[in-house]
């Protein structure tokens, strides 16, 4: 019997975690939404999760993930989000500071 082999995927997974002070929650999850409410729209999004953690000791206790069906489809919904931002004068990286807020963040793809 053969077995046809499974292509790997081309998909882009950009996965974010956060370590949200209680204070900060409410603020940084409306963001949160609005961000993916705005992802959600891009073409190309295969799927997009907002993760709160449930149990363990992790300090991480907000993770995002967004599937991209490609390369091309994360590269151009990565530039109408900072085009986005740009225009509304937001940044993130102020906003998670403020909030005191640390994050990790990653783009992956699958390793086989």
């Amino acid at each position: 019997m053969t077995t046809a082999k499974k292509q790997p995927s081309s998909s882009v997974f950009r996965i974010d975690s956060f370590a949200v002070p209680e204070a900060s929650r409410a603020a940084f999850m409306a963001k949160v939404q609005e961000t993916k409410d705005f992802l959600d729209e891009q073409a190309g999004c295969v799927q997009n999760l907002i993760l709160e953690q449930h149990s363990g000791s992790d300090r991480f206790n907000v993770v995002t993930v967004v599937e991209w069906t490609n390369h091309d489809a994360f590269a151009n919904a990565k530039a109408a989000m900072m085009a986005k931002r740009r225009g509304s004068g937001f940044d993130p990286e102020s906003f998670l500071k403020t909030l005191g807020i640390e994050a990790n963040m990653s783009n992956y793809i699958a390793a086989s």
